[in-house]
């Protein structure tokens, strides 16, 4: 099928299809839709830039991590301490939290929280491209993949589907979602506005009018999807629960992702975005809480427990997934940073999910452990975690067509 594109030049309207580019969306008269019922949602995050999981889920239990690194690893953690901030947050005895990661550490304890350690993509590559592109596909080392992971995850469906059913925040439509079921990409859900309502209906009446069919069937798509972005939006958000999402673009994105969530318009996958995190340099600051990590990873800890809150019940029928294309050498650079690495860590979080626990076997970090003598060794293959959401969460039974040639093993860490 062609790649579908809708330009609404005065209303700055467009709708990704297949295969699409990143397109915008603005919204245009409102067209009541009845509320789709729950569904099972998949929501993915990718961390832009290879985060050091060492430093994320710190192996406090591991003596040659503290040898490896001597000035930039996270304390073990400290029972009663005025430093207790700057040192890892206990999990299990041997695996720990960076200290910006505390508002996490209920949800792993309420079980609501697993973590996949030395999970990663199979591939050697330590390019940002190539490697984002191959998790992204779901096909590591094949650059002729066309789709996504999660266009493939989303089972073809007749009759009426929710044009809002596959989604992601920010301007840009992720290589995950590119495929032959339609997906969207908006910057922000509150962006929309009507500039011209009458060449709004005019383009509506001309595209609906237009003599090929993939034209009009993207036209509809795309006029369902402002209209229920227009009657989202006609009554302002507050979150939740007490929800407070941190300031920025990845907060944003958390809150809208939510925000439609709740309002019940058929989403069944989306994806968001962060980034920032290849740390050559000066990783850490003088102390583990202070620092460029520490600042993400604050941001980010404060945003996915501010999404939990903020659904309430509703992460019954929702799991959020982490990853990063690759992780960060075992050994510190002579920057106080780290180089590009293989390994590295994943956090699946919801209701369904088998949490409290850290899953994948641990390689240890001696020399003759390590992969090619400088990274944390790959365990569990990335396809293991995403495969088990598919199957298990989703309900999918064609698991072979989301992941061609490879068969995942199951870690157990989601219900079914």
């Amino acid at each position: 099928m062609s790649t579908r594109r809708i330009f609404l030049r005065d209303s700055a309207l467009a709708m990704i299809g297949t295969g699409a580019a990143p397109l915008w969306l603005e919204r245009a008269l409102y067209a009541a839709e009845a509320p789709a019922p729950r569904k099972k949602i998949l929501i993915a995050i990718f961390q832009r830039g290879a985060a050091d999981g060492l430093n994320i889920v710190v192996p406090h239990g591991e003596p040659a991590y503290y040898g490896l690194r001597p000035t930039i690893a996270i304390p073990r953690p400290r029972a009663t301490d005025d430093k207790q901030a700057d040192a890892a947050i206990d999990l299990d005895g041997f695996f720990g939290l960076h200290p910006s990661l505390a508002p996490l550490k209920p949800l792993f304890d309420q079980r609501h929280l697993a973590v996949v350690d030395a999970v990663g993509s199979p591939d050697a590559t330590r390019s940002h491209f190539d490697a984002q592109d191959y998790m992204e596909s779901g096909t590591p080392g094949v650059k002729a993949t066309t789709d996504g992971w999660m266009n493939r995850a989303l089972p073809a469906k007749e009759g009426n589907v929710s044009p809002l059913r596959a989604l992601s925040l920010g301007s840009v439509l992720p290589r995950s979602l590119r495929g032959p079921q339609p997906a969207i990409a908006l910057q922000s859900v509150g962006d929309f506005q009507i500039r011209n309502a009458q060449a709004a209906k005019s383009f509506e009446q001309l595209y609906l009018e237009a003599p090929d069919a993939t034209l009009r069937a993207t036209g509809r798509e795309t006029f369902e999807a402002i209209a229920m972005l227009q009657a989202v939006q006609k009554q302002p958000y507050r979150p939740a629960g007490g929800a407070e999402y941190p300031r920025g673009r990845f907060g944003d994105s958390l809150r809208q992702i939510a925000q439609l969530v709740k309002a019940e318009v058929g989403l069944e996958m989306a994806f968001a975005d962060i980034g920032g995190w290849d740390h050559h340099v000066n990783e850490l600051g003088q102390r583990a809480s202070e620092g460029q990590l520490a600042n993400l990873l604050r941001e980010y800890g404060q945003a996915l427990s501010a999404f939990w809150q903020d659904l309430g019940d509703r992460m019954g029928e929702v799991v959020l997934v982490t990853m990063s294309e690759f992780g960060r050498t075992a050994h510190e650079n002579g920057n106080r940073g780290t180089d590009h690495g293989h390994a590295n860590c994943m956090f699946v979080m919801g209701g369904p999910v088998k949490g409290g626990r850290v899953y994948g076997r641990w390689p240890g970090l001696e020399r003759e452990q390590l992969y090619e003598r400088r990274d944390l060794a790959l365990t569990s293959d990335f396809r293991d975690v995403l495969g088990e959401l598919v199957a298990h969460h989703l309900g999918s039974s064609g698991i072979a067509g989301v992941f061609p040639g490879y068969t995942p093993k199951f870690l157990g860490l989601a219900g079914g």
